[in-house]
């Protein structure tokens, strides 16, 4: 059973596994050795769903909020995008500055919910797999939508809330001690979402449910379980008109 998700608790082994909860930046900071390499199926089920709804961004300003290992970032920016990437992990900023191509990104320590990034400087925002770990919705969309320019738009990912009743949440194993570790977070209703968006001014354009398939199970076996699952949800955002 998995361990109270919003407290840095250890709980007793029931398989000689124990589990752990920590804060989200430790457990980010801790994640950052081996996220790029521990066959997460929702990474392999987001990304191509991300980028085929940030679409082309060739000489666009993009603003990657939540970067990570830069996954997002340095595809984009490969691409021709001018990409500001944003993360207060400063273990998973470290990894993806190691990566070729970091230089041409221009990266910012800061918290999702307080971007010190001037309004309307982007043609297109992307938050990738972040929201699980936002306990408020409300300052992490006005944010957003500040940052972006009225005529572009925000793409957001996150864990499907379908996938919390099977007790499925962000973790990763951690190399040294072989625990399960939890970076802490939020459960959140689609509602939750709908109106949040509605309270800051963002329509949702379009939103995409993606179950776990088969293929993904190739590239990351421990999808077998979630096969037929809804396991991602993806929204296109825009800044509602005045």
């Amino acid at each position: 059973m998995t361990p109270r998700y919003d407290r840095a608790v250890a709980t007793p082994p029931s398989d000689g596994v124990t589990e752990v909860i920590v804060s989200t930046r430790e457990g980010y900071d801790r994640w950052a050795e081996v996220y790029d390499t521990d066959g997460n199926p929702l990474v392999a089920l987001e990304e191509p769903e991300a980028s085929r709804m940030i679409g082309d961004v060739r000489g666009l300003a993009v603003a990657d909020v939540g970067t990570g290992t830069g996954r997002h970032a340095l595809r984009m920016s490969r691409e021709g995008a001018r990409v500001v990437a944003i993360d207060f992990s400063l273990g998973m900023m470290a990894r993806a500055r190691s990566k070729p191509g970091a230089e041409r990104i221009a990266f910012v320590c800061a918290d999702c919910s307080a971007l010190p990034l001037p309004d309307s400087a982007f043609d297109r925002v992307i938050s990738g797999l972040v929201v699980e770990h936002i306990a408020t919705l409300d300052p992490y969309f006005r944010e957003l939508a500040r940052i972006c320019r009225p005529d572009g738009f925000i793409v957001v990912t996150n864990l499907h809330p379908a996938m919390n009743l099977q007790g499925t949440r962000a973790r990763f194993t951690d190399p040294a001690t072989g625990a399960k570790v939890y970076p802490a977070g939020h459960d959140h209703l689609f509602s939750d979402f709908v109106m949040a968006a509605r309270r800051t001014g963002l329509v949702i354009d379009e939103m995409v449910e993606r179950t776990m398939t088969a293929d993904i199970v190739g590239k990351a076996p421990r999808a077998e379980r979630y096969v037929g699952w809804p396991a991602l949800l993806a929204m296109r955002l825009s800044r509602a008109p005045k």
